[in-house]
Formats: structure tokens, sequence, C-alpha cells
């Protein structure tokens, strides 16, 4: 190389050193919280010219990457899986120029509808402080204050803010943390326009909370509310019938929900300009529908009281008012059992004690039949969840039922396991909850209960773990297990006003 190009490059390599120097050393994140294990974006700047860049999560390091020369670099880091939920901050420093910057970064998930996503799993995949190790050291933390008993509405957890809905007409809005006392109020909550009850479970998607009341309206609030203690509905949806159990499933900008007149609805989740809108579509069927939507794979699935699963094209025929793609009888009557999916399969329990597997993707004809069913001792009214290779649900005769995710082999199944409550025995309508090797799920003895997912080695098993519910016996709420933190609808009623959103979590967290 001759001495008048290595003058050169030594000229550019100080303009550049200069140059960077002049600016204050500064990182970007992609996103600002994001569960363990994410994958997150960093870039940053005013760093030395062609240098390496140490980064920490904390004090670990968890990487390293070149800076340009003008003192510039991007890379993709990895949340370290099992980071503690909270705050903590990412760090880049030069090792030649030691300049240094950080930017913080808050570990936590959210979980934005019932049953988690659009799919209707009940499965948070991310969870890792709650485990079969500890769960038995749950302990109720605090109470969020509602008017009414929360019947069969589950909490969304968003953002560090837990909405549930109550039969006193109300969506509430709940500081996810707490608010460092035993019992809190809520931070705002909306009002369905009269004294309407929410059994819907509200969706919390791009800003916005949807749920459903038995006003005949979808009613979709701003999540961050409205300023005030009491909010309006930015837009409502109107149906006609009412909302009952079904809770909105929300997916590629469009929100879903069943009603009382047989419909299964439609509606573009930006609303439509104006304070009511008309759904895009709606989907006929046989029955009443209490059961909430899942889509999945362009496919949304819907029990109804006539007994059958029907699938619709999720983006609707083109017209009005749309026919299922399929439908698949599943017993006498899927009510309030919501359909799920997973590999390929979707799963929906029936009041006529079974539970039905059928292929997602229908079977060429109009109406299909079952991969499988699994015998339980009683109507199921719960929604299933799947995880791990197994499906749970709960039937009415106070039993959680475990099965093979993949079937027996025959056309018929039983239980791998079963679990029985402590004490007194009442009917399972919770829909079961997954996270990190624990099922989670509600009785109707005013408890909710925590299992180990792969059982005990025998055909029937007792809880790892049951957090009571003070005074009251009705859990149909389905638990939210999210950054090591379980959530659950039910009431006090000797404590009025009688609506609670119990919290527990392990002692020093």
């Amino acid at each position: 190389m001759s001495f008048k190009l290595i003058k050169s490059l030594s000229l550019a390599l100080a303009l550049a050193a200069s140059l960077s120097a002049a600016v204050p050393s500064s990182v970007k994140l992609s996103n600002e919280s994001g569960a363990p294990a994410a994958l997150v974006g960093l870039s940053g700047a005013g760093f030395g010219p062609i240098e390496t860049i140490d980064l920490f999560f904390d004090a670990a390091k968890i990487g390293t990457t070149p800076s340009g020369p003008d003192g510039t670099f991007s890379a993709n880091i990895r949340i370290p899986r099992l980071a503690a939920y909270g705050p903590h901050t990412i760090t880049a420093q030069g090792e030649s120029s030691g300049l240094k910057a950080g930017e913080s970064f808050s570990v936590s998930v959210n979980w934005p509808q019932f049953h988690f996503q659009p799919t209707r799993t009940g499965l948070n995949p991310s969870e890792t402080l709650l485990s079969p190790a500890n769960v038995s050291r749950l302990r109720q933390s605090w109470v969020g204050i509602m008017g009414d008993l929360v019947d069969f509405s589950s909490p969304a957890v968003v953002n560090g803010v837990a909405y549930i809905g109550s039969t006193d007409g109300f969506l509430y809005a709940f500081n996810a943390t707490g608010c460092g006392s035993s019992s809190c109020e809520p931070l705002w909550k909306g009002d369905t326009g009269g004294n309407d009850s929410i059994y819907s479970s509200p969706a919390v998607i791009n800003g916005m909370v949807y749920v459903g009341s038995n006003n005949h309206k979808l009613l979709a609030f701003t999540a961050g509310g409205c300023g005030m203690n009491i909010c309006e509905p930015v837009w409502t949806g109107t149906l006609g019938g009412s909302v009952l159990e079904s809770g909105p499933a929300v997916a590629n900008g469009v929100v879903y929900v069943g009603a009382f007149d047989k419909l299964l609805y439609a509606f573009n989740a930006a609303g439509c300009g104006q304070s009511t809108c008309a759904p895009i579509w709606t989907g006929a069927t046989g029955g009443k529908i209490t059961s909430s939507p899942a889509v999945a794979n362009g496919t949304v699935f819907v029990g109804s009281n006539d007994g059958k699963l029907y699938a619709f094209n999720a983006s609707g025929c083109g017209g009005s008012t749309c026919s299922p793609t399929w439908t698949a009888q599943a017993g006498s009557s899927t009510s309030e059992s919501s359909p799920a999916v997973a590999n390929g399969v979707v799963y929906v329990g029936s009041f006529d004690r079974n539970l039905y597997a059928f292929k997602a993707s229908g079977c060429g004809h109009s109406t299909c039949q079952p991969l499988w069913k699994g015998t339980t001792g009683d109507a199921i009214e719960s929604s299933p969840a799947v995880g791990g290779g197994l499906v749970f649900v709960g039937s009415d005769d106070g039993l959680l039922n475990a099965f093979s995710a993949a079937g027996c082999g025959q056309s018929t199944c039983l239980p791998l396991w079963k679990g029985i409550a402590t004490g007194e025995q009442a009917a399972v309508l919770s829909g079961p909850a997954m996270a990190n090797g624990v099922v989670y799920v509600g009785e109707n003895n005013g408890q909710v209960l925590g299992y180990n997912a792969r059982g005990c080695g025998q055909s029937i098993c007792s809880p790892l773990w049951s957090g009571l519910i003070q005074n009251e016996p009705i859990v149909s709420s389905s638990p939210v297990v999210v950054n090591g933190t379980v959530y659950v609808g039910s009431a006090d009623q000797l404590a009025p006003p009688i609506g609670r959103l119990y919290v527990y979590k392990l002692p020093g967290h």
C-alpha cells in the first residue's frame, strides 16, 4: 500500500473520529418492552469509528458488534430467557473509545385476548417465573374492586393494564401491578350505555379495547382511557342479539364476535369513521352463539347451540351474509365452549360430555366428521387449552380432563389423567390456561387451581396450588397467567361492591 493511500485512510479515520466525538453517544431500541427470549433491534451513533461495541443487558454482556467509519452500528440482541420481569437497561460501550450509552427496556408479556391469541390455545409460551417447582407458593397479592360479579369475562393484560368486564355493565381497567394496597380501584371504567351486563372477555389490540355486551353491541374503547373516571366507547358495532360469553377475536384488522341472534359478526377493527358501525359481514349458524370465535390460517371457527362447529372464510364471502365453508356436528350443544386451534386441529367441547377434534382445514366436504372425541364425565362448558402435546378441558362434574392432543389411535379416547379439586367439587366452567408446565383453571367452588401439566403418574391428580376466592363460589372466568402473575375474575359477596379481580403472585415479586 502506498504512503499516499495510507495517509488518506488515516485522515479519513481521523475525520470520522472527530465527527463521531462531536455527536453524543446514543442507542435506540426497536421495542421498549418484550418477552423473555425476544429478539430486539438495537442501533447506535456517536461511537468510535471501526471499533468493537460491547452489548450489555444490565451488567451481563450478551454480544458484540462492529461500528462503521462514522461511529454508527446496528445489531439484534436476544433478551435472556430467564430475565426477571420488569425494568432493565440495554447498554452499548465501545471497547476502544470507552463511549457508552443505554436505554431502558421492560421485560413483560401481553395477554391480549381470551385464551391468549386468536387461535385460543390458552398457552403463554413465554412464562419463566411460575413453574411446577414454585407454584404452590402463590399468594393473593391484591384485588381490583368492581361493582358486581365477574361471570365468564376473563382478563386481558396489555402494556401494564388489566382489563375485565363485570355484570354491572362496566369494563374495568386496573394497573396490572396493583396500587401498593391489598385492594385497588380501577384506573378507569368503560360504560356500556346502560346497566347491561358484560359476560364477554375483552380483546386489546393496537390501542383499542373491544368487548361485547348484552345490549346488542360490540363496544370499542381507547385502551388508555379518556382522561376521566368513566369513558364512553369510541364506536359501537350494532348486532341483532346480545353478546353473552362470546369474547371478541381480533386478527388481521377484523373483530369477530358471536351473538344470541345466531350470527357471527365481523367488524373493521378500525371502526367506520362514525360512532355506530355496521358489520363488514355476518355468518349464519343454526343456533345461538355464546362460544368465542377462533381464527387460524384464514378461517374463523365458532360453536353454536345447535351442536355444530362452523368454519367460515375469515375474509368473508363478498356478500353481507355468508355461509360456512364447512360444518361439523359436535354433540348436542357447543355453547360456552370455544374452539382452540393448534397444529392443524380444532378442538371444541360439547354438552354431550365429549371433547371433539376436527381437522382444521376441513375434509373436502360441506360436513365433516371428527378425527376423534374424548369422553368426560359430564357436560363440557369449558373452553379447551392446547400445548405441549396435551389438550385440557373442564367438565361439569368438577374435573379437569387431560387428553393427548394427537388422540389415542381410536375414535373415542379417555383422559390421560383427571384433576380433582381440594374439598368440595363443583362444575368447571372456566377455560384452562397453560404456562411453563402448569395448567390453571377456575372451579365453581370458590377456587382457582394449578396442576402439573404432565400429571402426577396416576389417573386422578390433586392440584399443586389452590387459590381461594373470598365468599363467592362462582369462578367461571378463565385465569390469565402472565409476567409471573395469575389474574382471574369473581366476587366477594360479603363485601359490597362485590365484583373482584383476584391477583396472585409469589412472595417478594
